[in-house]
């Protein structure tokens, strides 16, 4: 999904979300008997304990979220894990948001009950938004078992599941289909080529160009050459600026897809007796990955829940769901030593060699802003 679509209207109606008055301010965080604030608590044993976290979240009986697909990374069976083990409703807005577009829900709706309490964002934009001071600080229970580089320094925000770029095609529509960004370039691929976002806003195009820069002389310190390679598919008319759904895809408009290889793995899934062959390869020529991380908003209107839905994530359970995903969760490595790890899906995971390199909080930070400068005048027309 493309999780970039504009933020709704205050008053916009939303399937999965029920809103209350506009500009309601939330009410008061739950404490605990010694008078320990849900708001403030930096873990659960902070808090109390696991149960007294719990009984605090039940007595919420919310979480609010935006930009979380059902069909993303197995997004619906975490949430109706999540609801199922807890009895707390999670409402989605604006499931096909970007990650901007959270960050700019929790700016604009600072004070009011339907801010997001919770935010799944691509590393990049994590960044930004810690160094803006919009999250809030919390340690699950796994954070000391986290590599420090898969998390910020501050707790403010931990990476939880993560792909490889890949190319996904329709075979059926597509003769070829491409395996590289190199082979994007031929003539044969006119009007096919589609990311699932703007890099701008959302994460997994951001990921898309980076590894189109890797394919052609750029670097995690250089993502120019990313931005020039779509300036060249743009050029040839290989490039489409229609943004890939899983929807695009079954009508023919998008049958070359770069997006993460979970989710074109499990759309291959989802296609199956739609009519399209979807092939998935990662690209060796621009090997990509990158995981994305969860935050809480440091002005949660249900601050408890939304330690609980953390905790939750990042549980054995919560783990071995983003894998049936085809999403290789952060934990991965430490749950195939305890032996907790779900070998069956793991075994399903689209095959890619060697070990992949992540960049740090500066590279991201320089290369939003190079986007931000010089994505619109590459691909304009």
């Amino acid at each position: 999904m493309p999780r970039s679509a504009a933020l709704a209207g205050c008053l916009a109606a939303v399937a999965a979300l029920t809103l209350t008055a506009c500009g309601a301010a939330p009410e008061k965080a739950a404490a605990t008997s010694n008078g320990k604030d849900a708001a403030t608590a930096t873990s659960a044993a902070d808090f109390g304990g696991m149960d007294a976290l719990v009984k605090a979240a039940k007595k919420e009986g919310v979480l609010h979220a935006m930009a979380l697909p059902r069909d993303w990374a197995n997004y619906g069976a975490l949430i109706d894990g999540f609801t199922q083990k807890y009895g707390i409703k999670v409402e989605v807005e604006n499931p096909d948001g970007s990650s901007q577009d959270e960050i700019n829900a929790v700016t604009s709706r600072k004070g009011q009950d339907r801010a997001p309490d919770v935010l799944d964002l691509g590393t990049s934009f994590a960044v930004s938004g810690a160094q803006q001071g919009l999250f809030a600080r919390y340690e699950v229970a796994a954070y000391h078992d986290i590599p420090s580089g898969q998390k910020d320094d501050n707790a403010g925000w931990v990476n939880d599941y993560g792909g490889y770029v890949s190319i996904g095609c329709d075979a059926k529509r597509v003769k070829n289909c491409p395996t590289t960004f190199k082979d994007l370039l031929k003539p044969e691929y006119k009007g096919q080529v589609a990311l699932n976002g703007n890099p701008t806003k959302s994460g997994s195009a951001f990921g898309g160009v980076y590894a189109a820069a890797l394919a052609n002389g750029g670097s995690l310190d250089d993502i120019q050459p990313g931005i020039d390679f779509f300036g060249k598919l743009k050029q040839n008319g290989n490039y489409t600026p229609v943004e890939s759904t899983p929807a695009t895809v079954e009508k023919g408009e998008t049958p070359i897809s770069i997006d993460w290889d979970y989710l074109n793995a499990g759309y291959a899934e989802q296609f199956k007796g739609k009519g399209v062959d979807w092939q998935v390869a990662v690209p060796e020529d621009g090997k990509y990955a990158q995981y994305y991380a969860q935050a809480i908003n440091k002005d949660a209107p249900h601050p408890a829940a939304a330690r609980l839905w953390q905790e939750y994530l990042y549980s054995a359970e919560g783990q071995n769901l983003w894998l049936k995903g085809y999403a290789r969760p952060v934990l991965m490595p430490l749950m195939e030593q305890a032996g907790t790890l779900d070998q069956a899906a793991a075994a399903k995971l689209p095959k890619v060699t060697g070990t992949p390199t992540f960049p740090t909080e500066a590279q991201q930070t320089k290369a939003k802003g190079t986007l931000a400068q010089n994505w619109g005048k590459a691909v304009a027309g």
